[in-house]
């Protein structure tokens, strides 16, 4: 990748939270959220983040946002070391980054206007002159598909999609560089989630916008995303181009969330992969790979040291000991067994579930 096109740079992030002190106050344990992230955003980029509730998602977003401070690790804007900045830098950058958050009825203000909401980044960081901040909310709430006319009205007079469309609106209203939209349609109803969708779709194209979209389910985030990445208790597993992740899934616990995904075509049935066991404490996480004690697919060495992430194949990263043997050009040792694996859909018609495994579609071992 060109370090030119690259406009957020993630490496080795971090973050840790006390869990329990003892007598005297010292920390006696930790709760490991996010544990050596990396990743990179190009200029007007999405890229999607899924994975399971607790996974660290929204720490992550938090911290690029300035909401939380890493425990170790780097996050690089345009160039410029964003852990390294003193506060008062960090205030500066704050128009260049913002986040749309997740519920519409507890992120606006009850006592304000729309208006009033909308222009109050616009006149705190002096965007423009006083006499065309007005105009300006005008023109954002019509951007968001909102009439103008709606300034003077307060919150509980929207719906829960307006009021997604106001948050938006002001996450435009300081001309930001990077958005962070932190599962911004998850307390929606599906059919107003289509319409949040294409609206964050759109202002991408028109806008040259550049997200990172927060979300659960890797079928939401197919429609805004140019490339994804799959978290998991704190680590990131698998991250690769839209298209490749849907069609050739690597990583297992990939494979087991497009399984879960439903079908519009009733002829089609999902082979259904049902993960057995619990999710791991972060306080106390596994030696090995995170998803070891759950996985269908494991190898020698699984509960015994961390997978990193290497590149399986071009654009292609998995943090899996099944695909160790990667030599720095891409090229598969064991090509032919690898080859069967990534292959196969993760469905077929037909397809029983199938408990703790994937069947004979190729996906599992």
């Amino acid at each position: 990748m060109n370090n030119d096109e690259v406009l957020l740079d993630v490496q080795h992030l971090t973050k840790s939270f006390v869990a329990d002190t003892n007598f005297f106050g010292k920390p006696t344990s930790f709760v490991q959220a996010v544990d050596d992230v990396s990743f990179q955003i190009r200029r007007g980029e999405a890229l999607g983040l899924v994975g399971e509730s607790g996974c660290g998602k929204t720490t992550i977003g938090k911290m690029l946002v300035g909401l939380l401070a890493p425990t170790s690790g780097t996050i690089t804007f345009e160039g410029r070391d964003l852990t390294a900045m003193s506060p008062k830098e960090r205030r500066r950058l704050c128009c260049d980054i913002q986040l749309i958050f997740q519920d519409p009825y507890a992120s606006l203000n009850p006592r304000m206007t729309v208006g009033s909401i909308i222009a109050e980044p616009i006149r705190t960081n002096k965007i423009l002159p006083e006499d065309q901040v007005d105009a300006r909310v005008d023109e954002l709430l019509e951007l968001v598909g909102l009439p103008a006319s709606m300034r003077n009205r307060y919150p509980h007079e929207f719906s829960g999609g307006q009021r997604q469309r106001v948050g938006i609106a002001r996450a435009l209203a300081v001309n930001p560089k990077l958005i962070v939209c932190d599962e911004p349609v998850s307390a929606l109803d599906v059919s107003v989630q289509a319409q949040v969708l294409n609206l964050l779709d759109d202002l991408k194209e028109k806008m040259g916008l550049t997200y990172l979209f927060i979300a659960h389910g890797l079928n939401v985030v197919k429609h805004v995303s140019d490339r994804v990445g799959v978290m998991y208790l704190g680590h990131l597993m698998e991250i690769t181009e839209k298209n490749e992740l849907y069609h050739h899934p690597l990583c297992p616990y990939t494979q087991a969330l497009l399984s879960a995904i439903p079908s519009v075509d009733p002829k089609m049935r999902r082979r259904r992969i049902i993960l057995e066991g619990d999710v791991p404490s972060p306080i106390d996480p596994p030696v090995g790979c995170r998803f070891c004690s759950r996985c269908f697919a494991k190898v020698g060495g699984c509960d015994v040291s961390a997978p990193e992430l290497r590149e399986v194949s071009p654009g292609h990263w998995c943090a899996c000991h099944r695909y160790d043997n990667v030599l720095a050009d891409g090229v598969i040792a064991e090509a032919t067994k690898i080859q069967e694996i990534s292959a196969q859909p993760a469905y077929g018609r037909d397809a029983d579930t199938i408990p703790g495994g994937m069947g004979p579609n190729g996906l599992g071992e």
